[in-house]
């Protein structure tokens, strides 16, 4: 198993893999499977700062279409159980119908966000307009997130990978 890992994060090498990687992981992570992107966006930024920009926008770019994709098959979902009928619970119903697709820019919540994407495509709330927010919201997140990550002392970052036997 570990050598899987160690497979996998290889991989992920920032020189070689680069813009993709950052792609990938953002995408990956906006969908119900538990992943964070944020260290190989720090990364990638760390290691290539003038494209601070770029990266921001190819993990804010991957990170909606993964929020996409969980809209999509909540609402794919809701098409193919028809019998089910509405969600028991009509005080989120209401609370998410009120405030529509603004409600996405809290997409970036972990572990709220994504089934947050998934109730909008179930109610099958407009797809642009949840587009549009869920855009907003992811490229606020990695704005704050990476700029926090640059206030952290780069020896912290140095003696974290001696730590973790990376350097």
């Amino acid at each position: 198993m570990e050598q899987a890992l160690q497979h996998f994060f290889a991989w992920f090498g920032m020189p070689s893999v680069g813009l993709p990687a950052v792609f990938i992981s953002a995408f990956v992570s906006a969908t119900l499977i538990p992943l964070g992107s944020e260290p190989i966006l720090f990364g990638y930024i760390s290691l290539n700062p003038q494209l601070f920009w770029v990266a921001i926008m190819v993990a804010t770019i991957g990170n909606t279409l993964g929020g996409m994709l969980d809209w999509w098959l909540g609402y794919i979902a809701r098409q193919g159980m028809k019998s089910v009928g509405e969600p028991k619970n009509t005080k989120l119903k209401a609370w998410l119908e009120d405030w529509g697709p603004k409600i996405l820019l809290l997409s970036w919540l972990p572990g709220f966000g994504d089934p947050l994407c998934l109730a909008a495509g179930w109610l099958k709330l407009a797809w642009k307009p949840c587009l549009i927010y869920m855009f907003i919201g992811k490229l606020l997140r990695y704005l704050t997130m990476t700029w926090l990550l640059t206030l952290v002392p780069e020896s912290f970052w140095h003696q974290l990978g001696h730590w973790l036997h990376l350097i």
